[in-house]
C-alpha cells in the first residue's frame, strides 16, 4: 500500500515493520482532538485566503461527518496508515474526494500531534481537578461526622499523641488541595497552541496562528516553532503532578489497609471495595486500596519513562517522541479511576469509633500531656521530659498505663503533680486542649472544616 508520504521511496516496509512503527493502536484515542484541530486549521486556511471557501466548506463538512462517526465509535483505523493523522486524512479523502488532500496545507504531523495532545490533556486535567474536588468533599463530610472521634496519632508508626480523626482526614484534604493547585497551574502551559509551527520552521503560507489558537480555545501560541514541536514538558509536568497525587493516595491507602486489619480494626471497608479469598472464607481484603497503592508505581514509571526518552533527543522532532503517548493515556486512566474509587471507598467506609477511642487509652500517647503539665507549672521542659520518661518506665514495669498510676507515685516524681493530673491524662481533654492554629483541638478542627468548605465553594465559583 502506497504511503501518503511515499513519493521519494522505492519500496515499502514489510507489514511487521509497519506494525512496530505505527502509533494508531493507541493514538486513536486522540481522534476527536485531531478532527477538532483540523476543523480549526481549515477554517483558518479559508479566512486567510489560502484555500477557496468552497473547498473549505466541503472539507469542514467531511470533518464534521467523521467527528460524528468518531463519537459513535464507527471509525475503523488501519496500521497501514501509521497514526491518527494519516488515518483521518485517508478517511476524509474517501469521504469527500481528492479535495481532502488540501487539508494538510501549511501544517505538519509534528505540530498536529502536539496540538492534539494539548487539547487532550486540557480536557483530562480539568476532569481530574473536578474529581479531586469531589474527593475533598467526601473527606469534609466524613470529617464533620468525626470531629470528636479520637484516634491515636503516630510517628514512626508508633503511637505518639491522641488526635481527632477528623484532623487526620483533613491532612489529606490539604494534600489534595496542593495537588489541585498544581494541576490548575499546569493548565497555563497546557493551554498553548503549537499549531502552525509546521515540521519545525513554520511555513511559507500566510497562516494566522493566533486565529487557530483562538478557535481552539488556547490562551496563546508557542513563540518558537522549534520549541512548539519538540516540547513535551507539559506532558512531563502532568505525569509529575499525577505522581504526586498518586503518592498522596497511596499513603492514605497504606493507612486504610492497616486500619482495616484485625490488629487495628479502626475501620471496615464496604463490601463494594473489598474482595474475599478463594481458600479462606473469613477473609475480607481491602483490594481497591491495595490496587491504588500498586498502581502508583506504574504512574511513577510513566514519568521516568518519558523523562528518559526526552533526555537525549536533539531538536526538533524525533520518532522517539512517539513514546510520549502510551504513558500519558495510561496515567490519565489510572488517576481518574483511582480518584473515583477513592471517593466511594471513603464515603462508604465504616468507622469503629469505640475501637479507636479505646486505643488512645491503652498506650502512653498521653505522656506529652504530663510533660506539658509540669512545664506549665514552671519546670523546664527538658527536666519534665526526664521525669515523665521515668514514670513511663515505672508503668511498663508494673504493667499499667499512666492513668492507672496512683497519685502517690506522681508525688514521688514531683511535688508539682496534683489530683488534676488525671483530667490532663484523659485523651479527650488532651485533644481538645490543642487549640493552636492548625491543631487537633475540636474547635480548631471545626474551623478548619469551615475553611475547607469555603475554599471548595470559592474554587467552584471560578
Amino acid at each position: 500500500m502506497k504511503k501518503l508520504w511515499g513519493g521519494r521511496f522505492t519500496k515499502t516496509a514489510e507489514e511487521w515493520v509497519d506494525e512496530f512503527g505505527a502509533s494508531i493502536p493507541f493514538d486513536q484515542q486522540l481522534v476527536e482532538e485531531d478532527i477538532e484541530g483540523s476543523i480549526a486549521h481549515v477554517t483558518m486556511l479559508g479566512k486567510c485566503g489560502i484555500l477557496p471557501n468552497d473547498d473549505v466548506e466541503v472539507i469542514k463538512a467531511g470533518l464534521l461527518s467523521l467527528l460524528e462517526k468518531a463519537k459513535q465509535g464507527q471509525l475503523e483505523f488501519s496500521v497501514a496508515y501509521e497514526d491518527i493523522h494519516l488515518n483521518i486524512e485517508k478517511m476524509l479523502i474517501d469521504e469527500i474526494g481528492p479535495v481532502g488532500g488540501k487539508l494538510h496545507t501549511g501544517r505538519s504531523r509534528n505540530d498536529q500531534v502536539a496540538t492534539d495532545m494539548h487539547l487532550y490533556l486540557r480536557k483530562r486535567v480539568k476532569e481530574i481537578i473536578e474529581l479531586i474536588q469531589e474527593l475533598q468533599k467526601v473527606l469534609i463530610e466524613k470529617a464533620e461526622a468525626h470531629v470528636e472521634t479520637l484516634i491515636p496519632g503516630y510517628t514512626h508508626l508508633q503511637r505518639a499523641q491522641p488526635i481527632s480523626f477528623a484532623h487526620h482526614l483533613l491532612a489529606y484534604f490539604w494534600m489534595l488541595e496542593r495537588d489541585r493547585e498544581r494541576f490548575t497551574e499546569s493548565l497555563k502551559r497546557i493551554n498553548k497552541s503549537p499549531l502552525g509551527a509546521g515540521a519545525l520552521a513554520g511555513t511559507t503560507f500566510p497562516i494566522d496562528r493566533h486565529l487557530t489558537a483562538e478557535l481552539l480555545g488556547f490562551d496563546g501560541i508557542y513563540e518558537n516553532s522549534i520549541d512548539a514541536v519538540s516540547d513535551r514538558d507539559f506532558i512531563i509536568e502532568f505525569l509529575s503532578n499525577s505522581s504526586m497525587l498518586m503518592m498522596h493516595l497511596s499513603r492514605f491507602c497504606e493507612e486504610l489497609i492497616l486500619w482495616s486489619s484485625q490488629e487495628f480494626r479502626f475501620v471496615e471497608m464496604d463490601d463494594a471495595f473489598a474482595t474475599g479469598s478463594s481458600i479462606m472464607p473469613q477473609k475480607k481484603n481491602p483490594d481497591m486500596a491495595e490496587l491504588i497503592r500498586g498502581k502508583t508505581g506504574r504512574v511513577y514509571g510513566n514519568l521516568f519513562g518519558l523523562l528518559t526518552v526526552m533526555k537525549g533527543t536533539p531538536l526538533a522532532y524525533n520518532k522517539d517522541m512517539q513514546e510520549d503517548k502510551e504513558g500519558m493515556f495510561d496515567t490519565v486512566k489510572t488517576v481518574i479511576g483511582s480518584l473515583k474509587i477513592f471517593a466511594g471507598m471513603i464515603a462508604t467506609m465504616k468507622v469503629n469509633e469505640q475501637v479507636m477511642e479505646q486505643a488512645t487509652k491503652q498506650d502512653f500517647s498521653n505522656a506529652t500531656e504530663l510533660a506539658d503539665y509540669l512545664a506549665k507549672k514552671g519546670m523546664p521542659f527538658r527536666e519534665a521530659h526526664e521525669v515523665v520518661g521515668q514514670l513511663v518506665l515505672i508503668c511498663i514495669e508494673k504493667g499499667i498505663f499512666l492513668a492507672d498510676l496512683p497519685l502517690s507515685d506522681y508525688k514521688k516524681a514531683s511535688e508539682l503533680f496534683e489530683q488534676d493530673i488525671y483530667d490532663a491524662l484523659n485523651p479527650y481533654t488532651a485533644v481538645n486542649r490543642r487549640q493552636s492554629a492548625g491543631g487537633t483541638g475540636f474547635t480548631e478542627v471545626r474551623q478548619a472544616i469551615e475553611k475547607a468548605k469555603m475554599l471548595l465553594t470559592a474554587d467552584n465559583g471560578k
